[in-house]
């Protein structure tokens, strides 16, 4: 994973792919819930899932950008690294996952992570 991570975010080297790898992660840890946690967390890596399941979910849900706000404040980063982070950590996750489980998880989120995972964050017909 920490190859496609460092691929995909054009890291220099393995270990700042996996800064970003448990930034991101630790952090959706904390944004997911039920069966697509534990269905997410059996399609990665061991270490990786170790990651996503160690952090407590927190009771009120961030919503994709507040997301990113999130954990640029736990890093002290900018907002375009954080977001540059998310995107090359979650576009690892979805080449592990089903797309049906990518599906399901933006579908539990609040809005914005449509986005963050490479997606059209498409709103319903009014």
């Amino acid at each position: 994973m920490l190859e496609k991570v460092r691929y995909e975010g054009a890291y220099p080297t393995l270990e700042r792919a996996d800064e970003a790898v448990r930034l991101v992660l630790g952090g959706l840890g904390r944004q997911l819930t039920g069966e697509e946690r534990v269905d997410l967390a059996g399609c990665l890596p061991l270490e990786a899932a170790r990651v996503l399941t160690a952090e407590i979910p927190e009771p009120q849900m961030l919503t994709g950008w507040a997301f990113v706000k999130d954990l640029t404040a736990r890093t002290g980063a900018t907002p375009a690294t954080t977001r540059w982070d998310t995107g090359a950590v979650f576009a690892a996750i979805a080449a592990y996952a089903d797309p049906d489980l990518i599906t399901r998880i933006i579908h539990q989120l609040p809005t914005g992570y449509a986005l963050l995972f490479g997606r059209a964050a498409l709103a319903p017909a009014a």
